[in-house]
């Protein structure tokens, strides 16, 4: 009997790879009993080619999913990994996520050599971020920095970090942690308070709408409980209808038998900050997103969303 393969789409960066790589072997774990390989295919994007550019700036969502999403419906391989904070809310006709399975380290960090913190940082310093929502919370905790884009790898933003006219990165932990990159770091943001991109840290397994066979193995490798965090982050983000282009950010975490959801809608300058929480029975965790999402709205966050980024 012919072996199965299973293809295996990933982003051609060396984090995207190591996600690849970990989802792989968890497969084959979980496989070790069937006749099947496991390939990986590396695709560039339109968020790989165009790093001239701010994110907020390149139209559209999902410019890190589209060319592997293509080769996911074209049948070119079987499951794409992404990192979650990447997918956007609505997925095209034909996908769905199959499994949430993994959630690493959710924080933003910063590195700042030479420096014990953001408050240690001198008045004026230039702080290097990718993110609106990082450059908002931010600008709200220290007004009188100057946060300047930075577009890259890890690898690519750390030597940027030694070569130009930065003090200090913001990076999210986990991406530094799978690169076994931790070491660079100078502090750790609390996440209830200075908020990661819904779905920082997790991995999605993205699979066609027909695939019913895959759906039942990948769900076999999912945590309920890092799933049940993960999709409340997202429903906040839907309920909102923002993306890259607006600053957003949403933390979820488990306390015994109930969930506990933060969420922030910024101004770009941190000039407007709104930041509530909420908790509830664990298995309300979407519906306390909902009802987040609308109290920020209420509070005003809803002039901040129809004003252009």
């Amino acid at each position: 009997m012919k072996r199965k393969k299973i293809v295996i789409g990933t982003r051609a960066s060396e984090l995207a790879l190591t996600q690849a790589e970990e989802i792989a072997e968890t497969l084959e774990d979980n496989l070790a009993d069937r006749d099947i390989e496991i390939e990986i295919e590396k695709i560039v994007t339109t968020g790989d080619r165009v790093i001239d550019q701010p994110l907020a700036k390149i139209e559209g969502k999902g410019i890190f999913l589209k060319e592997i999403e293509k080769a996911l419906l074209n049948g070119e391989i079987d499951l794409a990994v992404h990192s979650l904070k990447d997918v956007p809310t609505e997925l095209p006709d034909g996908l769905k996520l199959g499994s949430l399975p993994i959630r690493e380290d959710p924080r933003d960090v910063l590195i700042a050599p030479g420096f014990s913190g953001l408050e240690d940082l001198p008045r004026g310093a230039v702080v290097g971020t990718g993110s609106l929502r990082r450059q908002t919370q931010l600008l709200q905790r220290r007004s009188d920095l100057q946060v300047r884009g930075i577009r890259g790898n890890v690898d690519t933003r750390l030597q940027k970090l030694q070569d130009e006219d930065y003090d200090a990165l913001v990076l999210a932990a986990a991406g530094l942690k799978r690169l076994d990159r931790s070491g660079e770091v100078t502090a750790y943001f609390p996440p209830d308070e200075f908020l990661p991109a819904a779905g920082q840290g997790g991995l999605a397994l993205e699979i066609r709408e027909d695939s019913s066979w895959s759906e039942k193995i990948l769900q076999s490798i999912e945590d309920q409980k890092v799933a049940r965090c993960l999709t409340a982050e997202r429903k906040f983000l839907a309920a909102l209808g923002g993306g890259c282009h607006v600053p957003i950010g949403s933390y979820a975490r488990v306390k015994q038998d109930r969930i506990e959801i933060s969420g922030m809608v910024g101004g770009e300058r941190g000039e407007e900050y709104y930041h509530r929480s909420r908790q509830g029975p664990f298995e309300k965790g979407e519906e306390l997103a909902v009802e987040l999402a609308e109290e920020l709205l209420a509070r005003g966050a809803a002039g901040l969303l129809d004003k252009e980024v």
